[in-house]
């Protein structure tokens, strides 16, 4: 077991911070009056080799919540740009978030102290450089809940809220979260130094990503196109992850895109409830860009903003071959990630088929997509007439039946036994998931001060697709209320 440090023996390596100015400045976190630690994520801690009983120190509010730094700390507010909505929006940056540092546990993977909240930096533009309490409990859950489900993610160490009021559409509880990541570099950092015409800048940032992330590809005769080419495919396959899982992120802007394929940047997100292919999670997405049927495509507009930005390293044509990998990538990744849903072991040409009327099935009969494809574990192969939990979920059961038929003659080829299947199933479709009125009862519950939900919620969520028989009404469909809750970018 790793040595457990204290806050102030953290091992800090600032890597970002030692690269020229330009990439960043440099500025220190403004505090939080009064902090108060409000979650704290053990698993989180364990990455950072840090002990758990430090949050119990009074410091610890004080640290994450911008009063106090941890000796070692570099705090610097990164610079990026980005495509939002489709629009190039210019110069951006970490406008109300601070990179503290980044720590190397015991094992030598880095990790960056990320604050968001933190403050207003050169890069805020008109805002206030703060983060609100409901937004911050939102990232926190949904992270560890996007973890618990195997998708590349950032992470969070801990909510603190002040005493300070933020103002959105209506005054809010002031907060920040700590969030960590290996690293924070997003497509939108390598566009900054394409707008300003700095290549040598783009080099400098993409051998500084190679070096760390992409250490195989450092060196060899095709270095650059490799690069684009690796993030391309990272990039397929969490979007297929995400598609697979029924998640929306709802601003997919060029600068909420990981270099190296996390899920970043958590506002306006959403799982589906009823299976709508044309959902759409944030209430600011007027004209649906960002629809959950959409995000393969805008993850395919994203890497052209940043082939365009790397097109002093990569020519067009090794450009649109990184492209074409992404395509390939993310079909392929998709239908192997669907056949598992299904139960299926084995590839045939007509899977995708399969599939895609099923979905379409489950759309036009408006079936909750996490539910269903937990049940369908229970589907027997031998017996139309057994399938009845399954069936009921459709209103138009003649076609179901249809479907059905053809779903139990795939399973005879395969000739596997029900039960085996059923465990497989039960292994890669989750029986929970953060739908967004189970997060809204632990924002309105922390707005009271009640914080025990958010940590009943993160130890569900650590492992969504066990049978937790005390926990199963946060399996259960959302009540009429929690189908109407709107989320906007405001946070």
């Amino acid at each position: 077991m790793a040595h457990r440090h204290r806050l102030e023996e953290l091992q800090f390596d600032n890597t970002y911070a030692r690269l020229p100015e330009a990439f960043y400045a440099r500025v220190e976190p403004t505090p939080l009056p009064n902090p108060v630690l409000v979650s704290f994520n053990p698993d989180a801690a364990a990455l950072l080799d840090l002990d758990p009983d430090e949050a119990k120190r009074p410091e610890f509010a004080g640290v994450f919540g911008g009063q106090l730094l941890i000796p070692g700390s570099e705090p610097v507010a990164m610079v990026y740009s980005g495509h939002q909505f489709g629009i190039y929006a210019g110069q951006l940056g970490d406008g109300r978030a601070i990179l503290l540092g980044e720590v190397r546990n015991g094992l030598g993977e880095k990790w960056d102290l990320h604050l968001k909240g933190a403050g207003q930096t050169p890069f805020s533009r008109d805002g206030d450089g703060r983060a609100v309490l409901r937004s911050t409990i939102r990232e926190y859950l949904c992270g560890e809940a996007m973890h618990g489900l195997g998708i590349p993610t950032t992470r969070s160490l801990c909510i603190v809220a002040g005493d300070e009021p933020v103002l959105r559409e209506r005054p809010e509880v002031g907060a920040m979260l700590l969030r960590m990541a290996p690293t924070h570099v997003r497509f939108g950092s390598f566009q900054t130094f394409f707008a300003r015409r700095q290549p040598e800048h783009v080099k400098q940032l993409a051998d500084y990503v190679i070096a760390r992330f992409y250490p195989h590809l450092a060196g060899a005769a095709d270095t650059y196109p490799g690069f684009f080419d690796a993030v391309s495919v990272r990039t397929a396959q969490l979007i297929a992850k995400w598609q697979a899982v029924g998640w929306a992120h709802g601003v997919m802007n060029s600068d909420n895109m990981s270099i190296i394929g996390l899920t970043l940047d958590y506002g306006p997100f959403g799982f589906l409830d009823a299976y709508d292919p044309a959902f759409i999670c944030n209430h600011s997405d007027h004209h649906g860009r960002y629809a959950f049927r959409n995000q393969p495509d805008i993850g395919y507009f994203n890497l052209r903003c940043l082939g365009q930005a790397l097109s002093s390293l990569v020519t067009p044509q090794q450009e649109q071959e990184a492209l074409a990998a992404y395509e390939a990538a993310h079909a392929a990744h998709y239908l192997e990630l669907m056949r598992a849903k299904l139960g299926l072991q084995t590839s045939t040409s007509e899977d995708g088929a399969l599939i895609s009327d099923l979905l379409a099935l489950m759309a036009m009969n408006q079936v909750d997509y996490t539910i269903f494809f937990r049940a369908l574990g229970g589907f027997k192969s031998g017996a139309a007439e057994t399938n009845d939990l399954v069936r009921d979920f459709f209103t138009d059961r003649d076609e179901f039946d249809r479907w059905a038929i053809r779903y139990a003659d795939r399973l005879w080829v395969e000739a596997g036994r029900d039960d085996d299947r059923r465990a497989r199933m039960n292994r890669v479709n989750p029986k929970y998931v953060l739908r967004n009125y189970l997060a809204q009862t632990a924002i309105e519950r922390a707005q009271q001060k009640d914080y025990s939900e958010i940590d009943r919620l993160r130890q569900l969520l650590k492992d969504p697709f066990a049978e937790q028989p005390d926990m199963d009404a946060y399996a259960a469909p959302p009540p009429d209320w929690g189908r109407q809750i709107l989320v906007s970018c405001s946070s």
